[in-house]
């Protein structure tokens, strides 16, 4: 078996650090009237499809490094829109039309737990951003200045 390259534990340890995060704040609402609601439900389903998306990209990335910084992508973007949902709630239901059973208190709430989980993504779609496209700067011929 081969050893597993510096970008490889980077990118595995930046969607195991996702992963960890998006558990703990899917305890948070987990039992609340937020997973059965007609537009948030479907968000919180997305969020724990993330989870485990999130998962199966740490396997990929030590099997196929590329195809699991796409698969990284894709649980970045399934996880997006439950952190937005509770750091920009306004916005969110200006885009998402419904009932909502709670009124709306703020259009932006500071959470210290969903700002993390945002960072976290970021960080986890910056390096899977860069080890896709690693390969092709490879590829990619020096440019060479005239004297």
């Amino acid at each position: 078996m081969k050893k597993p390259r510096k970008s490889e534990l980077w990118q595995a340890g930046s969607f195991i650090l996702c992963a960890a995060v998006a558990w703990t704040q899917a305890d948070r609402v987990d039992g609340s009237e937020f997973i059965g609601g007609r537009v948030t439900g479907p968000v919180f389903s997305l969020f724990e499809s993330g989870i485990f998306v999130f998962v199966l990209a740490i396997v990929l990335t030590f099997i196929y490094r590329r195809v699991g910084a796409v698969t990284g992508i894709v649980s970045s973007l399934l996880c997006f829109p439950f952190y937005l949902y509770f750091t920009a709630p306004g916005p969110f239901r200006s885009v998402f039309r419904g009932i909502y059973s709670v009124p709306l208190q703020s259009s932006f709430v500071w959470d210290n737990g969903m700002i993390g989980g945002m960072l976290t993504l970021a960080i986890a779609a910056f390096a899977s951003v860069r080890s896709f496209l690693a390969p092709l700067y490879k590829e990619m011929p020096a440019r060479t200045h005239p004297a």
